[in-house]
């Protein structure tokens, strides 16, 4: 009984120590691993000041420029690989893809901003070429209402019910009807304060009882289109 006990005990010592050679041999390759990195990280880093070295020094001496760089790198290395870059100017340069896109991008932006201007202008050109337009149009037709309206004003009245004079009657409230439709309006005057900028005084009278500078008589009708004046009334006002 005592010989199988020590069998065992002898048993469980060996595999004590076999964990332990395992646990060392373990440490050691971890932590030749971890020096071989180490020392990977140092090759690639003298690497790149010896590159940064050799762009940066020319037409100096070699020995004092690689002096120096190994001078700048001593008080940059503490942190390694990432330090050592920014010291000698390695910078991260934008992709030539991103750098095409971005220029892409602000020509086509421009491009839209002249875009909006010329629509802009354009619409703006083509309303005032409309308003010119029309009034000219508004301006050959008047005459043809002042001739209307003077010639239904000199009809007697015994004379109105003749059907060729309603008939011209009606053609005229029709005009006048299409007129006002599209914006043309006419501009009030008798009894009115004199207004430069709607009516052109052609003659004065001497008149009390209307006051000053009131119009007491429209030889010619004028006109206003869209807020904007086609023609003047020709008047006479009042001193």
């Amino acid at each position: 009984m005592n010989r199988k006990v020590e069998l065992v005990e002898e048993k469980m010592s060996k595999e004590d120590m076999v964990k332990e050679a395992l646990e060392e041999a373990r440490a050691k390759a971890e932590q030749a691993a971890r020096e071989q990195a180490e020392s990977s990280e140092e090759e690639e880093a003298a690497e790149d000041i010896r590159e940064a070295t050799e762009d940066g020094c020319a037409g100096e001496e070699e020995e004092a420029c690689e002096d120096s760089a190994e001078e700048e790198a001593a008080e940059e290395g503490q942190d390694g690989e990432k330090k050592g870059r920014k010291l000698f100017g390695k910078k991260n340069k934008k992709d030539k893809k991103d750098e095409k896109i971005e220029e892409l991008t602000d020509r086509l932006t421009r491009q839209m901003a002249e875009f909006d201007n010329f629509r802009k202008r354009t619409e703006k050109e083509k309303s005032q070429m409309y308003e010119i337009g029309a009034k000219d149009i508004i301006n050959k037709i008047l005459p043809v209402v002042d001739n209307f309206e003077r010639g239904l004003a000199a009809v007697p009245e015994e004379e109105k019910k003749n059907p060729v004079l309603e008939g011209m009657d009606k053609v005229y409230k029709q005009l006048m009807t299409t007129l006002e439709e599209i914006g043309v309006k006419p501009i009030e005057a008798v009894g009115r304060e004199f207004n430069p900028d709607f009516h052109n005084a052609v003659m004065h009278v001497e008149d009390e009882e209307l006051g000053e500078n009131i119009i007491a008589e429209e030889f010619q009708k004028g006109y206003t289109y869209r807020d904007s004046v086609v023609r003047h009334s020709m008047v006479k006002v009042a001193n």
